[in-house]
């Protein structure tokens, strides 16, 4: 859009993108942002870029989306109905706009607005409704448009959502003037359901001046934030690449310590196996204020939506949480496994898929017994959720038959078959 095109209005219009190609180019903070849209949409997304955040590559390596580890080429636009720009590079960015202008194919700039040929608007999502705010292009007012409208398709009662930031204490900046100190907000998310975060954690999302989120984070979520925000990928990928607690409890501190207002968005909650403490701990040693916003946990949640509640009279009076990234015989594990076999209760297993046999072999071996139904649900509570319910004896084996992978919940516990009769 450039020239006389620039003072008119834009066409709005919905995109029915299910099965159709397209075309992201680049792997960063943005595309990480644009993509869980365009998947949500149901869109044939090729994403083209020499590198990913590990957030892109867990949505690459669970199939939802194809890479080619490379820079962009003219035929990459080949049977596109749209692309989206995602780098910072005004000569690669205009590359693709010319590409897309000789195909007829409407361009997204993420470096450029005046010279797409298509803009992505605000969003806010209620059920089946979705509300799009163009606001000329002004990224600022569009969000304040959206979010009033948010405020009333929600419905809910309770003071109005401002965008008023507390003030923290005062530090000396480097040519000593003093400057007050930003805060730091730990979010639950939820279990992937982005309408299952809190009405605060939400709010608290709209006032961040910077976001550090985890790879469950609900990527709608990141879709719905100001464009000015800083979005730093903290993804940790099971068994993967990722960065290491301390440089992210650095930046939580350093952003503060500047003045930002930091949100990190955390799936489930911050303290059910999230390393909130850690990141609390960090920031009250630097003076930072934190924070806490619960979020709605998995090991209660994604169970429940699988028709598997961990509680059931006259079934079982306790359910009991635990981690299973490492191997029960591990020096490092803190489980006593062998007192959890002697329990009646329900079972539940964190981050245990890749130690499942080991655990179901530990389980038996000190008395639990492998006719105890066990059920694991995969991606709960979101479009890609799967279950399986089988025993504790055969369930490793079974799992991996069925090909389910992380992040995955396991359940032990005859309330795994509590309400079996509903599924008849």
């Amino acid at each position: 859009m450039t020239g006389a095109s620039e003072q008119t209005n834009p066409y709005p219009l919905g995109l029915r993108l299910a099965g159709r190609r397209v075309v992201v180019v680049g792997g960063g903070a943005v595309a990480t942002r644009r993509v869980p849209a365009l998947l949500d949409a149901g869109a044939d997304v090729l994403l083209v870029s020499p590198e990913l955040t590990p957030a892109l590559r867990a949505h690459v390596d669970a199939g939802r989306l194809r890479w080619e580890p490379r820079r962009f080429t003219a035929g990459d636009l080949d049977d596109a109905w749209l692309v989206q720009t995602a780098v910072d590079d005004p000569v690669a960015a205009e590359a693709v706009s010319a590409a897309a202008a000789e195909r007829r194919i409407f361009c997204v700039r993420a470096d450029d607005r005046t010279a797409a040929t298509a803009w992505t608007p605000a969003v806010t999502r209620s059920g089946p409704v979705t509300v799009a705010v163009l606001a000329g292009g002004d990224p600022r007012r569009a969000m304040a448009t959206r979010d009033a409208i948010r405020t009333l398709l929600t419905a809910r009662k309770g003071p109005p959502l401002t965008l008023s930031v507390e003030q923290g204490p005062l530090v000396n900046a480097d040519d000593g003037v003093q400057q007050p100190v930003g805060r730091v907000a730990l979010v639950g998310a939820g279990p992937g359901d982005p309408e299952l975060i809190t009405v605060k954690g939400w709010r608290l999302l709209t006032e961040a001046d910077v976001v550090v989120a985890d790879r469950l984070v609900p990527g709608l979520l990141l879709d719905e934030l100001r464009p000015d925000v800083e979005l730093v990928d903290a993804s940790k990928i099971p068994y993967g690449p990722s960065r290491a607690q301390e440089e992210i409890n650095a930046i939580l501190v350093d952003r503060a310590l500047a003045g930002a207002f930091v949100v990190r968005l955390k799936g489930g909650d911050p303290y059910v196996f999230g390393r909130g403490g850690e990141e609390l701990l960090a920031c009250a040693a630097a003076g930072v204020p934190v924070t806490v916003v619960p979020g709605v946990t998995s090991a209660v949640a994604v169970p429940a939506v699988a028709g598997v509640p961990v509680t059931h009279r006259a079934v079982a009076h306790e359910f009991t949480v635990v981690s299973g990234h490492l191997a029960p015989d591990s020096p490092a594990s803190l489980v006593r496994w062998d007192t959890l076999a002697g329990l009646r209760g329900t079972l539940v297993v964190l981050m245990g898929l890749k130690n499942l046999a080991a655990i179901a072999a530990t389980l038996i071996a000190h008395g639990r017994p492998p006719q105890t139904p066990a059920a694991v649900i995969q991606e709960g509570t979101t479009d890609g959720q799967r279950s399986l319910r089988s025993t504790l004896g055969t369930v490793a084996v079974d799992v991996a038959a069925a090909s389910l992978r992380p992040p995955a919940i396991v359940v032990i516990g005859h309330v795994v078959d509590a309400l079996a009769p509903l599924d008849a």
